[in-house]
């Protein structure tokens, strides 16, 4: 797919995966805990979360015009890359 040779496309979903990976991290270290005050594991989640939305936003107004169907498929996916990455957040209130 053409779409996915850009770093608009690539980076939101390596940048999801990172922040997984903080999670995942995270909660192996010290467990779903929460703390009193945020650590670095929480603003590198925050800056990697939000700061995927200059690229989904550039990839949208890239390509939508261009391929619709298939810029429609790679944003579900940076969608779904996102969610996956805050669903353990979200589900341990972290």
């Amino acid at each position: 797919m053409k779409a996915f040779r850009h770093v608009s496309a690539i980076a939101p979903l390596l940048m999801s995966l990172a922040a997984l990976a903080i999670v995942l991290g995270y909660l192996a270290l010290s467990g779903p805990v929460r703390q009193p005050d945020e650590g670095a594991a929480a603003h590198l989640f925050q800056l990697l979360i939000v700061g995927q939305l200059p690229f989904v936003a550039y990839f949208a107004f890239r390509w939508m015009p261009k391929a619709p169907a298939r810029g429609l498929g790679v944003l579900g996916l940076q969608v779904l890359a996102a969610s996956v990455a805050i669903l353990p957040v979200a589900l341990f209130q972290l």
